[in-house]
């Protein structure tokens, strides 16, 4: 039993819900599971009842929450009054990412740095995802939530957060777009594609291209997941897209969901900094945050 572990309890006690707590916790669904069943064999009593529809608090469930409330709040305040005596950790931290990352998954990892590093001053820049790499080795962030790229620089280090899936999107309105998609078999090569103009997007669409055996007909290079999920709800196209864009967009309702003939690989999402920042305190912190606890 361990602080992490109290956490990673007190929020499934409030979701009820395993898939979200593992998800804005940054832990893994099998990681989640361990942790309370480990908790229960520990406390010799079933914690929750869960089904396919539903998950409830046993009384004994009920009562080590109030215990584990209890017990960060005692751990919060013996970590106050030793900063009081120590030096705090202040400054600033500037992080890059997507807009949808912004909303996605940044909200949880700040929730958490915060309330161990409260007077840090966050500065946040939003802006294309495939530029985020460039951001770092440049010094304008510090940290930067990024898809894994192949080759990935020997300069920078990779902290991985989550798993991204992805998937072929069109448009749901009344268009030509939408007419050729209903086609049975789709003829891909002649349906307009909407593309990142780079970046790992653009790797991962090239490498469907070449796995369809098709020549595509580009309609457009676009920068930013965002503006190409605009474009396909316009019905400009076709396009692939991380599904956390198109979960996270206000055009969400006009795009659907296409299954793809082949397999494509998902992104790796993390967060990345410069190999030589490592030890400096306010980065070293916020890589510490994010780390999945070892259950």
């Amino acid at each position: 039993m361990d602080i992490r572990t109290l956490k990673l309890y007190l929020h499934l006690c409030d979701s009820l819900h395993f898939a979200k707590t593992a998800e804005q916790m940054h832990v893994s669904p099998s990681t989640l599971s361990r942790a309370l069943q480990r908790l229960e064999e520990e406390v010799n009593a079933k914690l929750l009842e869960r089904d396919n529809r539903s998950v409830t608090l046993t009384h004994a469930g009920r009562e080590f929450k109030l215990f584990a409330e209890q017990t960060l709040n005692h751990w919060g305040t013996l970590k106050h009054s030793i900063s009081l005596k120590q030096d705090v950790l202040r400054g600033r931290l500037n992080l890059y990412c997507s807009v949808t990352a912004a909303y996605s998954h940044l909200p949880a990892l700040l929730d958490l740095f915060r309330q161990e590093h409260p007077f840090v001053e966050i500065a946040l820049t939003t802006g294309d995802a495939a530029n985020a790499l460039v951001e770092v080795q440049q010094n304008r962030a510090d940290i930067a939530i990024a898809a894994l790229p192949d080759p990935f620089p020997s300069s920078l280090h990779f902290a991985k957060i989550d798993d991204v899936p992805l998937s072929i999107i069109a448009p749901t309105i009344r268009c030509a777009v939408q007419q050729q998609i209903s086609q049975h078999p789709i003829d891909w090569s002649n349906v307009p594609f909407i593309i990142a103009d780079h970046g790992p997007g653009r790797r991962r669409a090239d490498n469907w291209f070449k796995q369809m055996g098709i020549s595509p007909n580009i309609y457009a290079q676009v920068s930013g997941q965002e503006a190409i999920a605009s474009m396909v709800a316009l019905g400009c196209g076709i396009s692939m897209s991380p599904v956390v864009v198109i979960n996270n967009s206000p055009v969400r309702d006009r795009i659907q969901l296409l299954s793809s003939p082949v397999t494509i690989e998902p992104f790796e999402l993390g967060c990345c900094c410069r190999v030589k920042r490592l030890a400096e305190p306010i980065i070293n912190a916020f890589l510490e945050v994010i780390k999945t606890p070892t259950m």
